[in-house]
């Protein structure tokens, strides 16, 4: 006589997961929704009160004549008044010339003199972790040590360049900052000498990240130095260059805590940038609806150069 063992019961079909269970609220060991908010909340909460509100308010000052002593009251909505007559201001729009130079002339120097010194860094050079330290500093120092120091080194009569400009037989020596022809280009070596160090940072990181199978394909078809750089490194860093572009046309146009510390827009109105005229009209004159339109104008003529790059880098890039 054969036993036959007795059959196991059926498995009880596995429940379905509830809606606890599957969004972590009826588990412990599952990650809230609401933590990765809590996180967020801080930096979400310093972008609203310090950029969008401000931004938002700006854009709402531009169409009204304000003068602040009058309070809250003393608002008047007069529409686009305001554009209108910056459209007829020439002091504005020599402001805006100034701020084209000033940009123009600096930024473009600044990269170039990032890229060199980028290349020359990148190679074996002994001591080249200090020296890129070193080069950086002027970045991160305060506006004002790096303005007391150059108002040492340009003093027309004791600073360090005038003296050795002398002392190799040069008579009419610069007055720097004291002269309406020469304040403009020394506050532009300025911006050069300081931005020159970041630069180099942002194109050195650029280059460790450089196609190196591309090089050796180059050397092994016999190209030299400059073709490797024209159709290798160039195209590479195209990107790395629109950002310093862009970001230092937004640093220049934006310019304000070395002329005010400096030269206060002076000589005369020599170095009285959009940024400063801007400062003036509203903490000084107390137009600030008329400084809003100014600044909103700032922002859709960087808007505007920025775009315009942008485009015209597009294709030139290695990867394109």
């Amino acid at each position: 006589m054969t036993l036959t063992p007795p059959l196991a019961p059926p498995a009880a079909p596995t429940p379905a997961p509830t809606t606890a269970t599957r969004t972590g609220r009826g588990n412990p060991s599952l990650p809230k929704p609401w933590i990765g908010w809590a996180f967020l909340a801080p930096n979400l909460l310093g972008v609203l009160a310090f950029t969008l509100i401000p931004l938002l308010s700006v854009v709402g000052l531009s169409f009204t004549s304000w003068n602040l002593v009058s309070g809250l009251e003393g608002i008047e909505f007069v529409g686009l008044q305001n554009f209108l007559d910056l459209a007829v201001d020439p002091g504005f729009w020599n402001a805006a010339l100034r701020t084209v130079v000033y940009a123009g002339i600096s930024v473009p120097l600044t990269v170039l003199g990032g890229l060199g010194l980028a290349l020359l860094l990148n190679g074996d050079v002994p001591g080249r972790a200090v020296l890129r330290v070193i080069f950086f500093l002027p970045y991160i120092v305060t506006v004002v040590a790096i303005g007391m120091v150059w108002l040492m080194i340009l003093n027309p009569s004791a600073g360090l360049v005038n003296q050795t400009l002398a002392a190799f037989g040069l008579q009419d020596v610069p007055g720097w900052f004291a002269s309406s022809h020469w304040a403009l280009p020394a506050l532009i070596l300025i911006a050069i000498w300081s931005g020159v160090g970041y630069a180099s940072m942002i194109y050195l990181s650029a280059l460790s990240d450089a196609p190196t199978q591309l090089y050796e394909a180059a050397e092994v078809d016999g190209a030299g130095a400059w073709t490797r750089f024209r159709t290798i490194t160039w195209p590479s860093l195209m990107p790395t260059t629109v950002f310093l572009l862009v970001t230092l046309f937004i640093g220049a146009s934006q310019g304000f805590g070395l002329i005010a510390l400096i030269t206060a827009g002076g000589p005369g109105d020599a170095t009285t940038v959009v940024s400063y005229y801007m400062y003036q009209n509203g903490f000084q004159f107390y137009r600030f609806g008329y400084a809003a339109a100014i600044g909103m104008a700032t922002f859709v003529g960087v808007l505007a150069l920025t775009v315009l790059t942008w485009r015209a880098q597009r294709g030139r890039t290695l990867h394109d």
